[in-house]
């Protein structure tokens, strides 16, 4: 590593902008459409839960670098009791994609057993 912090690392700000960013983008996108199909709420849901788990795997290698550094903010960020404040937005983010991703599922079987029951209310 060349820098004497993490905080010097480019990649460490694209991904944290990134990582505010496109979910803030994704809520606002869902918020203002009026109809939304299942398979956009899906892609959705299954891009926040990636987002979220690419989030962890760069947390975890910056706290990796910032063993490295000689730097004492990160060590103070990344190697303490604090860097749980880090993983928080990761764990929001990938709980509303789960619960996105569960919606559209249960939504799903909700609308196959209704069409069963019609189905076989008919045949009687």
């Amino acid at each position: 590593m060349n820098t004497n912090s993490v905080f010097a690392e480019l990649s460490f700000w694209f991904m944290a902008i990134a990582s505010v960013a496109v979910p803030i983008v994704i809520y606002a996108a869902l918020l203002a459409k009026r109809a939304v199909s299942r398979t956009t709420v899906l892609v959705l849901g299954i891009t926040l839960v990636a987002i979220a788990g690419l989030d962890i795997y760069f947390l975890r290698h910056m706290a990796a670098l910032a063993a490295t550094t000689a730097s004492l903010a990160d060590d103070a960020l990344f190697l303490s009791e604090l860097s749980f404040a880090l993983y928080l937005f990761p764990l929001m983010f990938g709980g509303i994609g789960v619960n996105l991703i569960s919606h559209v599922l249960i939504s799903h079987l909700i609308a196959a057993e209704r069409r069963f029951e019609k189905e076989h209310h008919e045949n009687r």
